[in-house]
């Protein structure tokens, strides 16, 4: 956050070797501000189609503090992500990767993830993934209103231009249910309670990230991320009413979550 705070970092992974010899080099960059968007796209080298937009919130506890996780809970679509923030995304950025790898020879097909950060300046990329996120996903794929079947195989034949890819309107919601010490060191193999047999709860779709299934049919604890409670909904205070409710029939020993998912996606809003 501050000049301080940059030396010291630069200190402990230069002279303190913090990370180990992956860290006695660094690269020191531009500092953004700005909401952050997630927008997963489809690609078969020639054309490209975002997904519908969502908003990640990475830090472990409420109010954005804590450490950085793997990602804490998502919502569909991202009020920051407007038409027009989108179609200079597409102009800038999207279709300029794209056509960069083609000129290289190095075609990419599949799914290709933009971590975005709005700055002052307009967007800008923090990030590039060849796959799709986690939990972004979680929220995306439930208000995709196609066969997805359809679309890979359109792009493995290269003609995902005939392919009309619609969305539902809503809004999508996702609440991660962690263990307890999660980003740090955390216990395995706790029951956990409150799903059906097929480890759903009803309203919800649950989706299992660090579970696994016992002998007895029980369903323990096996990883950082537990979970992710995801719903859907005619707005988004509606879609985060649905998921929370979906959170507060689970339970486990040491299972912590974010209280205030979708909150900035809500002021965004108005």
């Amino acid at each position: 956050q501050n000049e301080e705070e940059a030396v010291a970092a630069v200190h402990e992974m230069i002279d303190e070797l913090k990370f180990g010899k992956s860290s006695a080099r660094i690269v020191i960059e531009e500092f953004l501000t700005g909401p952050e968007v997630s927008v997963l796209s489809f690609t078969d080298g020639k054309t490209l189609v975002p997904m519908i937009s969502s908003m990640d919130h990475k830090r472990a506890l409420d109010g954005d503090k804590g450490l950085n996780t793997g990602g804490m809970g998502t919502v569909s679509p991202n009020p920051c992500y407007t038409e027009d923030i989108a179609k200079e995304c597409m102009e800038k950025i999207f279709l300029p990767t794209m056509n960069a790898m083609n000129s290289e020879g190095r075609t990419f097909e599949g799914c290709l993830y933009f971590g975005l950060m709005i700055t002052p300046k307009g967007p800008k990329v923090i990030e590039y993934n060849c796959r799709f996120g986690d939990p972004e996903t979680q929220v995306v794929l439930p208000m995709l209103d196609a066969d997805l079947y359809e679309i890979f195989e359109a792009i493995y034949n290269h003609q995902l231009d005939k392919v009309d890819i619609k969305w539902h309107k809503g809004s999508c919601a996702c609440v991660v249910m962690a263990s307890g010490g999660y980003p740090e060191s955390y216990p395995k193999g706790i029951k956990m309670n409150g799903f059906d047999e097929k480890g759903q709860v009803e309203g919800c779709f649950v989706y299992h990230a660090g579970t696994k299934l016992d002998e007895k049919g029980d369903f323990l604890t096996n990883g950082g991320r537990v979970i992710g409670v995801t719903a859907k909904g005619n707005d988004l205070q509606a879609a985060l009413d649905k998921a929370y409710e979906g959170v507060s029939k689970i339970s486990f020993e040491g299972a912590h979550y974010r209280k205030d998912i979708g909150q900035r996606a809500l002021k965004a809003l108005g």
